[in-house]
């Protein structure tokens, strides 16, 4: 069994108090290989996804260089708006940081057939801001869904002790279904959240479209970290 002493990867928690339920990238058990976590304290969901993220900056650094004195070689972080510091986590940590699924927008939009588009599903489509998705290298004219007022953004900005799974999954594919329906046009789907992964499945199944996640690209991250050996 692996132990988290062998991880290559840290993980940049924020300070949560909601179900990590399989999926949640802040699961260990998520993970086909060990990782380490660090929680930045007063991080909490609402104040990193809602209000001004630079009071954190230096807890974030604080908690990245304590996983990297701890042997980790690389950085990820466990919300999607954090791709505004990835720059300056970079800078400080001298590894290389992963820090927010919307990182892969590129990529992805490459592998798209002519006129396709990747739709970004994001926990909050009124403060995903250009300066987000600029930062994050996410194409322009790419649509923008989000799940304001969902049983699932509640939980997860309100930080509550419970989630309802099922009501979760049912506002995710509703969110998906009408993206798509508004945006024809979306080849792939991109879920900006971290704790939207669990329902990625069900979302392919609804809209017939790929969906990209945090847990496909820091699968990829880590492939690099740690070349899997075939002899």
């Amino acid at each position: 069994m692996v132990k988290d002493t062998d991880a290559r990867l840290g993980i940049l928690m924020l300070d949560t108090r909601f179900p990590r339920i399989l999926g949640d990238v802040g699961n260990a058990g998520s993970w086909p290989f060990p990782v380490r976590y660090a929680v930045v304290p007063g991080a909490t969901p609402e104040a990193i996804v809602c209000d001004d993220i630079e009071p954190f900056v230096v807890a974030f650094i604080a908690a990245g260089r304590a996983l990297v004195a701890e042997g980790c070689t690389g950085i990820a972080t466990t919300c999607g708006f954090l791709a505004l510091i990835r720059p300056r986590l970079a800078k400080a940590l001298g590894v290389p940081v992963a820090a927010s699924a919307l990182e892969q927008a590129g990529q992805i939009a490459a592998c798209l057939p002519p006129g396709q588009k990747v739709g970004i599903l994001t926990i909050s489509a009124g403060t995903l801001s250009p300066a987000h998705l600029r930062a994050a290298g996410v194409p322009d004219g790419s649509p923008v869904a989000g799940l304001e007022g969902s049983s699932f953004a509640q939980t997860i900005l309100g930080n509550a002790p419970e989630l309802d799974v099922a009501q979760a999954r049912a506002d995710m594919v509703q969110a998906a279904n009408q993206l798509v329906a508004t945006n024809p046009d979306v080849g792939a789907i991109l879920l900006e959240c971290t704790n939207m992964v669990p329902y990625a499945p069900d979302i392919a199944a609804a809209t017939g479209r790929p969906v990209h996640s945090i847990h496909s690209y820091l699968n990829w991250f880590h492939a690099g970290l740690q070349p899997p050996r075939f002899a």
